[in-house]
This record gives structure tokens, C-alpha cells and sequence, in this order.
């Protein structure tokens, strides 16, 4: 019997450490920090925990009082996905900015003073960056979140982005494999599908998590996603065929394997988080992040009873459990124990962002500078939940610095041309909008806008697509307030 207790209890801390949940507050409630001792290694963090880089340094404190070396993980892409400065917004820019620019120097610094912020907190791990190739330009969920629709660009930043990131002492997670970017559907809301043969997948989709792998990597996050010419029934998160044959197997990937979250509704409305935890350590991953939505105690011990229960049954072997376990804890290991590269000296690491922004930024079109103070009409659609709606994005803020007496409106979908132009009166309108080529309603307020007014000037903040529009057709490539200050200047700046 002691024997016996013994196994169970080993099962169960094993069970604790795949998990890596989320939690309300901006201090660890007693629950999680019990279940920190009592074996669970990770945590995930989200804009919900975090104030200040003090809090959520003493937040980190809080959590290796328990477990010196505890992963502390966070979804920080940086420009439109930042949990770190999600009130404010990033001061940095995105991954198409950065592909857009196209210099892989820059790449890696900016991750690198990313990781630097990140790990002067206490985070050791970020979910990121987005390997997907953005292939396919209607993609509702990764967009300006990819470096671009060249595969090889692509792959060039992403192990660049990587070896930045991970020169600071933080782990990179590289996502969404096998490749988000050729999707129409967001898998936090179902189950999309990528219908391309094996030759397509092999020299696209794959060729920058290749890439990931050789620089190091130390983590990989699967997809919500069905690709048939791999597995045509499991979704790539619970699909030996793609976790343990093609990750494992042929690309040779050594490091830990993570779920993307297990309560999003590819996963949650289709085989329910308890199952699908079971079937996705099953088919070869490591940890298992939950807690974007369920973020509670209950949550955490439905999971690990499940994994147990697997266990005890024999649907799940124990050894391979146990080998997810260890992956985690060496995975942890390895951040106790790194020490980061100095920090870069002088200025440019603390401007780096500003100075990616700028150089991202494209103009089209004819005529000089703004000459008085416009009228920024800011075209909004509904934010995807990767991104979310809490932070903020925009032009009005940035251009009202340079420019004292710039007006500006916020416009949903609904609005019209006419509505814009009554409020704008006779002032210039700069119209910002965020993939306007995904959103018929903003193309249409635009067309109708130019056709009005010529001198109306176009910012877009997302992808660029399509043929420019107004007076002035200004790209960003992302929406940080980075880029809307970068934006600023051109629109400012003889």
C-alpha cells in the first residue's frame, strides 16, 4: 500500500506540472501558491494580472517564494498582443512591422529588449513569436501578428526573434504549429481547417518552425487547427500523427510541446477541456495552458484529476506523463539557471521600438505634410480576443501631440462618410483603419470619404491591402502606439 501511495502521488505531481493555468488578480491568491508546493511548475499571465513592472515584479516574487524555479509565462508578441502594456498599449511594434522592414539585426534586438523587460519582472517564458505565414490575408486571428506572406522572410525572423528573445534569459514559445496563417476561421470561436496538400505544408508552413528549431527554441505551441494531409480527424493539438511523428520524429524537435489554450472553442465546444488535456498529452504535449477564460482553482484540479483518472485507466500511459513532467521541469530548470547576455549599452535598446516603427512605416501618394490640425476619424472594427479590446490603438493621441487642436471620432461599424464629415467640418479628415480590405463597411466609408474630400489621407494599421487610397495612403504595419507616433511624424514632417 505504501508503494501504491507513493505511484499516486508521484502521478499526481506529475499531472500538476503539465498544467499551466491562469488566475485572477494582481497578487497570487493562497490556492494557486498551494498548488505551486504541492507540484504545479508553471503559470500563465494575462493584461487581468498585470499593473506595473513593480507589481507584477512582486507578483513573481510571490510565486518562487514557493518554487524558486516556477515558470512564469505570458502571451507578449509585442505590438498588437501585449499583456505586458496592455493598458497603454506596446512599446514596440509588431511582427509585420518588423518583417517589413526586413532587417534581421533589428529583429533580434528588438526581442531581445523585450526579453530584457520581461525578465526584469520575472517572466521566463513568453508565448511567443507567430511563426504562421500569413498566407492567407483574410485571416481573422494572425494578420500583422506574422512577419509577413513570404515563407523564407519569415522563417529568417522568426529564428532571429528567437535568438533575441531567448539571449535574455527568456524562453521562446514558438506558435502556432503546424501554422495558423492559412486560415478563415479564428480558433477561439471553432475549429478551422487548412485543406493543402503535404508538398504545400512541407514548403511553407513548415520551413519557419524548421528554422525555430534550429535556433533553439525551447518551446512550441501547437494549433486548434485540422490539417487532413496530416491527420484527418484530430485537430493538430491532440494528433500523435502531428505532435509526435512530424514535430518529434521527422523535424527532430527535442524541446517542450505546448497546447495553445485548451479553453478555446476548437478544443472546449468539441471534446471539452478535460478530454482534450487527456488526448493532447496523450498525442506528445508537455503543458497544457488553460486560464485565459477558467482561471480558478477548480479548473486546475478538474484537469489534474482527468490526467490521473487517465492515468489509473490506462488511456494515457504513465510514462508518457511522466516524460511530459520532465520536460517541464527541465524547461524550468534552464531559466533557474541561464544568466542573460549584458544588457546593450547606450540608448538604442531603450528606443528600439521607435526606431523599428519608424522604419516600417510607408507612404503612398502625392502632396506634402499636414498644414493644420485634422480631423482623425478612426474606422473600429471588433478587436480579435488574441488581442483583445482593453488596449488601446490609434492615431488621435499621437498626432495630437504633434499637432495641438486635432479633433478625433471613434467609428463602429454602421457609420457612414456623412457622419465623419459633419464632424470633421472643414478640416482634413485622416481616416485610420484597421484591415480595411477584411471589413466591407470601413472600404466603403473610405471610398466614400476620398470621393468627397481629396485631401482626405488613409492610415492603415493593419495589413496593407489592395490599392492605396486618398490624398496620402500611410501603412504602419501594426497598431502600437509606436506605430501611431511613427505614423505622426510622417504626416507632421516636411
Amino acid at each position: 500500500m505504501t508503494v501504491l501511495a507513493h505511484q499516486v502521488d508521484t502521478v499526481t505531481r506529475d499531472a500538476l506540472a503539465v498544467l499551466q493555468p491562469g488566475f485572477e488578480g494582481t497578487t497570487a491568491p493562497a490556492w494557486l501558491l498551494r498548488q505551486v508546493s504541492e507540484g504545479l511548475t508553471a503559470v500563465g499571465l494575462f493584461g487581468r494580472n498585470i499593473a506595473s513592472p513593480e507589481q507584477l515584479a512582486a507578483l513573481t516574487a510571490q510565486l518562487r517564494a514557493e518554487r524558486e524555479d516556477v515558470l512564469v509565462a505570458i502571451d507578449e508578441e509585442g505590438g498588437d498582443v501585449t499583456r505586458l502594456e496592455v493598458r497603454g498599449g506596446s512599446s514596440f511594434p509588431g511582427n509585420l512591422a518588423l518583417g517589413a522592414v526586413d532587417d534581421t539585426g533589428l529583429t533580434r534586438a528588438v526581442a531581445r529588449e523585450l526579453g530584457r523587460r520581461l525578465a526584469e519582472c520575472g517572466v521566463n517564458l513568453n508565448w511567443a513569436p507567430s511563426a504562421d505565414v500569413n498566407s492567407n490575408p483574410d485571416n481573422p486571428v494572425i494578420g500583422v501578428r506574422s512577419f509577413g506572406a513570404d515563407t523564407h522572410l519569415a522563417a529568417r525572423h522568426t529564428a532571429a526573434y528567437v535568438e533575441g528573445l531567448q539571449a535574455s534569459g527568456v524562453a521562446a514559445c514558438t506558435k502556432h504549429f503546424p501554422g495558423h496563417g492559412d486560415t478563415n476561421v479564428d480558433s477561439h470561436h471553432a475549429l478551422p481547417r487548412i485543406d493543402v496538400d503535404l508538398d504545400t505544408l512541407q514548403a511553407r508552413e513548415l520551413v519557419p518552425f524548421r528554422a525555430a528549431i534550429e535556433a533553439g527554441t525551447k518551446a512550441v505551441m501547437s494549433a486548434h487547427i485540422l490539417v487532413p494531409a496530416l491527420d484527418p480527424t484530430r485537430p493538430a493539438t491532440l494528433s500523435p500523427q502531428i505532435l509526435t511523428g512530424l514535430l518529434r520524429k521527422e523535424l527532430g524537435y527535442e524541446g517542450l510541446i505546448v497546447t495553445d489554450g485548451m479553453e478555446m472553442n476548437a478544443i472546449a465546444g468539441t471534446y471539452g477541456i478535460e478530454r482534450g488535456s487527456v488526448l493532447a498529452v496523450a498525442a506528445g504535449a508537455d503543458a497544457i495552458c488553460v486560464g485565459g477564460g477558467l482561471a480558478d482553482e477548480a479548473t486546475v484540479l478538474r484537469l489534474r484529476d482527468a490526467l490521473v483518472a487517465a492515468v489509473r485507466e490506462g488511456t494515457l500511459p504513465e510514462e508518457r506523463l511522466a516524460e511530459a513532467a520532465a520536460r517541464v521541469r527541465a524547461l524550468a530548470e534552464w531559466t533557474f539557471r541561464t544568466r542573460p547576455d549584458a544588457r546593450p549599452e547606450g540608448s538604442r535598446a531603450s528606443g528600439i521600438g521607435l526606431e523599428a516603427a519608424r522604419r516600417a512605416v510607408t507612404v503612398t501618394g502625392t502632396g506634402g505634410p499636414l498644414t493644420a490640425a485634422p480631423y482623425v476619424a478612426t474606422l473600429a472594427p471588433v478587436a480579435n480576443i488574441a488581442v483583445g479590446d482593453e488596449t488601446p490603438w490609434g492615431l488621435a493621441a499621437e498626432l495630437a501631440a504633434l499637432m495641438p487642436g486635432t479633433a478625433s471620432g471613434v467609428y463602429p461599424e454602421g457609420a457612414s462618410a456623412a457622419d465623419v464629415l459633419a464632424a470633421a467640418g472643414g478640416r482634413t479628415v485622416v481616416a485610420v483603419v484597421r484591415d480595411a480590405h477584411r471589413h466591407p463597411w470601413m472600404a466603403e466609408v473610405l471610398d466614400a470619404l476620398v470621393a468627397a474630400r481629396g485631401d482626405t489621407v488613409v492610415v492603415e494599421m493593419g495589413l496593407p491591402k489592395g490599392a492605396p487610397r486618398g490624398r496620402l495612403y500611410v501603412a504602419t504595419h501594426g497598431a502600437s502606439p509606436v506605430c501611431g507616433r511613427a505614423a505622426a511624424e510622417r504626416l507632421t514632417t516636411p
